[in-house]
C-alpha cells in the first residue's frame, strides 16, 4: 500500500474580491501521516473545501508551505485524488466509461483495464458498469465517482462532503463502504464533512477549523476502535466539545 504524508505549514489563502482581499485561510497548520484518517470539521464559509483545493494542487496558496512525502506541492497529480459532493459523472458515458476517463486522458486505458475492473468491483458496480448515471441512484453514483477516483490508486484521497447529498440510511451505508475501500487500500485519507457524528465514526482526528477566516481551533483524536458507537460516552463527550467550539452548544 503506498500512501502519502501531508504537512501544511502557516497555510493562508485569500481570494481577490473587487479590490479587495478575502482572506479564506489564515496560518493553517496540518499534519497528516501517511494512511492517516483526518476529518476537517467548521462552519460554512471557513475555508474546508479551500483546504482540499490547495491538497489537491488547484490553487496555490497565497502564504505558507504545503509538502507532499516532503516535496513541495506544485500542482495536480494522479496520486492526489478529489471527490466532490455531486458525483459529476458524464451522462452520455456509461459507469465504465466514467471510470476509464483518468486512464483515457494519459493515454494508458489499454494498459490499465485491467485496473478499471477492479475499481468497479471494490465499489460493487461490476453489474452496473454499463449502465448510465441516470440509471444509478445516487449512492450508487457516488460509488461511481469513488471508482474514478481510485482507478489511478491515489496515495491522498481527498473528500469534499462526498456523502452530504444522500439520504440518512444511504450516507451511513456509504460510511461503511467508504471505511472498507479505505481499509482496503491504505490511502490517506482527508474529508470534509458539516457532519460531527460522520467525522467521528470515520477518522483519527478531528480537525476543528474557526468561521471565517479558518484557523485551528482544535485537533482532536478519536480513540476509539472501529466500527464505532457514536452515542459511547468517550465519543458523545468528543461530540459535545466538537459542537462547543463550533458555537452550537453552549
Amino acid at each position: 500500500m503506498v500512501t502519502a504524508a501531508v504537512e501544511a505549514t502557516a497555510l493562508t489563502h485569500r481570494f481577490a474580491l473587487g479590490r479587495d482581499r478575502l482572506t479564506v485561510l489564515d496560518g493553517v497548520d496540518l499534519a497528516v501521516a501517511p494512511g492517516e484518517f483526518v476529518a476537517v470539521v467548521g462552519p460554512s464559509g471557513s475555508g474546508k473545501s479551500t483546504l482540499l483545493r490547495l491538497l489537491a494542487g488547484l490553487d496555490r496558496p497565497t502564504r505558507g508551505r504545503l509538502t507532499v512525502d516532503g516535496a513541495p506541492l506544485a500542482g495536480p497529480d494522479p496520486s492526489r485524488a478529489l471527490v466532490f459532493q455531486d458525483p459529476t459523472l458524464f451522462p452520455w458515458r456509461t459507469v465504465r466509461g466514467n471510470v476509464e476517463i483518468g486512464p483515457r486522458a494519459t493515454g494508458r486505458l489499454r494498459e490499465r483495464r485491467d485496473d478499471v475492473a477492479a475499481a468497479l468491483e471494490l465499489v460493487g458496480l461490476t453489474d452496473f458498469a454499463d449502465a448510465y448515471p441516470s440509471q444509478l441512484s445516487g449512492g450508487m453514483a457516488q460509488r461511481a465517482a469513488l471508482a474514478r477516483a481510485l482507478v489511478n490508486r491515489p496515495e491522498l484521497l481527498l473528500l469534499d462532503e462526498p456523502l452530504g447529498a444522500l439520504d440518512a440510511l444511504t450516507r451511513l451505508a456509504m460510511q461503511k463502504e467508504l471505511l472498507n475501500l479505505w481499509e482496503a487500500r491504505g490511502f490517506t485519507a482527508v474529508l470534509v464533512t458539516h457532519d460531527v457524528d460522520e467525522a467521528l465514526r470515520l477518522a483519527d482526528r478531528v480537525l476543528v477549523l474557526s468561521a471565517r477566516p479558518g484557523r485551528v481551533l482544535a485537533d482532536l483524536p478519536v480513540d476509539a476502535a472501529r466500527p464505532r458507537d457514536t452515542g459511547a460516552p468517550a465519543l458523545r463527550d468528543l461530540r459535545h466539545r466538537i459542537l462547543r467550539l463550533l458555537g452550537v452548544e453552549s
